[in-house]
């Protein structure tokens, strides 16, 4: 197997025990992208020499030489930051964003940025700058989205590990299409200062950027170097690092769900959460049977922030272009407008419910305060696929990724791990979510599951 396709850690241990340089590290996963780049369409932006460059003169730091890619949206000097748009054709940073500085002041390596649909507004990577990001586990498939270039490259070992951002699912999502870990960190643990569009507003709190990669271990890693209050970042919380042991992780008792009792999902996603469960109960957690009451308030929040806020926060920039736009995105405002227009007096409503319903979800998990459930209703979907049949039942697009929706509502951390795969071979992951601020508590978890599971790398990678 190549080493591209081991554990961040392993690949740092590999540098620092001194049994491959930087730069060999480096050169092994230029051929994985220039191998595979071509069939998945994950990085947009990658130029080798540029590579080699910092390869060959790592700074020092816990990071030191480890490879790593950037969705495009997050800004990095020098490199495309277009958010998947022709209307940015071009753009690129002349600063990088905070979290992209602490990894690079830790000694990683960029390799590129990556793709994602226009104005992240979807759940599948596509958009009319460069096209469609494929699932590496089947090419006919997507990775999903937004940060679906991410997770097609860190799944097929293009990037030993990367950053990518999520108001609505946007690292889980791809994590479970692909096979690979993420985390959504509760906001303001992770500072979001160079995101494009801005986390502001109500994204202040639907949104985080996140580490994506292919162990818990290796999102623990990246986590460490990331999180840290940002002195001018208002949104930016001064919580300190609180690693959790998995004794400590084992006083948190665990409720678990296998869909809404709305929306259904695949038998085999059933399954997969079910065996995490057992799985968890057998390393000695308590695991008990139980979902919140509150999801569905908290999911028709989401709804108002994300989809009809974000659609009147874009209306500025696309406003007389809309013939420029991407079908998704077209599809999506749509969508929002469709919606009774919001007033003043609306959004207010919605603000202090939110209030009211993160409250709600926060006294239900006093027993239980880590959650393990689905992170979609189903496997990866084909492209431009928009409703699916589940257990007799036509689900559509915005109703299958409501699992990961309901935390981004909340604000508290989310984490996807691998469990098993479909009659079709694609990956199927479970999501297990906490309170806010407790991120190590729910990484503990994770990594408890990740011991009976794991990544398995593609067979187009190896």
């Amino acid at each position: 197997m190549s080493v591209t396709l081991l554990p961040a850690t392993e690949q740092l241990a590999l540098l620092r025990r001194r049994a491959l340089t930087p730069l060999e590290l480096a050169e092994a996963h230029i051929a994985q992208i220039q191998k595979l780049n071509p069939r998945l369409n994950a990085l947009v932006d990658f130029d080798p020499d540029r590579v080699r460059a910092q390869a060959r003169h790592p700074r020092p730091g816990p990071l030191s030489g480890l490879p790593f890619t950037v969705k495009s949206s997050i800004s990095v000097a020098g490199y495309l930051c277009e958010i998947g748009s022709t209307l940015n054709r071009g753009s690129v940073p002349a600063e990088n964003a905070v979290a992209v500085k602490r990894l690079l002041t830790a000694g990683a390596v960029l390799l590129g940025t990556t793709n994602c649909p226009e104005f992240l507004m979807a759940y599948e990577t596509e958009n009319l700058l460069y096209g469609s990001t494929r699932n590496p586990w089947n090419t006919e498939h997507s990775a999903g989205g937004s940060s679906g270039g991410e997770a097609a490259a860190i799944a097929a070992g293009l990037s030993a590990a990367g950053i990518g951002s999520d108001s609505g699912g946007s690292v889980r999502e791809p994590a479970h299409f692909t096979g690979i870990c993420a985390l959504k960190p509760t906001a303001g643990r992770v500072p979001a200062a160079g995101h494009l569009p801005p986390c502001q507003g109500p994204f202040a709190f639907l949104g985080a950027i996140g580490p994506m990669a292919r162990t818990v271990g290796d999102l623990e890693l990246l986590f460490g170097t990331l999180a840290g209050q940002d002195p001018i970042d208002p949104a930016c919380a001064p919580v300190p690092l609180r690693p959790v042991t998995l004794e400590g992780a084992k006083q948190f008792s665990i409720a678990w769900f296998e869909d809404d009792g709305l929306v259904p999902v695949t038998a085999e996603t059933r399954a997969a959460v079910e065996a995490a469960a057992h799985a968890l109960q057998r390393r000695g957690f308590t695991v008990k049977h139980f979902r919140p009451r509150a999801l569905e308030a908290a999911r028709r929040l989401w709804w108002t922030f994300f989809v009809q806020c974000g659609a009147m926060l874009y209306e500025p920039a696309i406003r007389g272009r809309e013939e420029e736009l991407s079908p998704t995105l077209r599809d999506f405002l749509a969508l929002a407008r469709s919606e009774p227009p919001l007033t003043a007096i609306s959004l207010l409503e919605a603000w202090v419910e939110s209030d009211r319903v993160r409250a709600a979800l926060l006294q239900e998990m006093r027993e239980c305060p880590v959650l393990l459930c689905p992170a979609c209703s189903i496997p990866a979907f084909r492209p431009g696929e928009r409703a699916w049949t589940v257990e007799g039942r036509s689900v559509s697009y915005l109703d299958a990724m409501r699992f990961t929706q309901w935390f981004n509502l909340l604000g508290g951390p989310a984490v996807v791990v691998p469990v098993t795969r479909s009659a079709e071979g694609l990956p199927i992951g479970v999501q297990i979510a906490g309170r806010p601020f407790e991120d190590e508590v729910v990484l503990a978890v994770a990594a408890a599951l990740e011991g009976a599971f794991g990544y398995e790398p593609p067979q187009l990678a190896l």
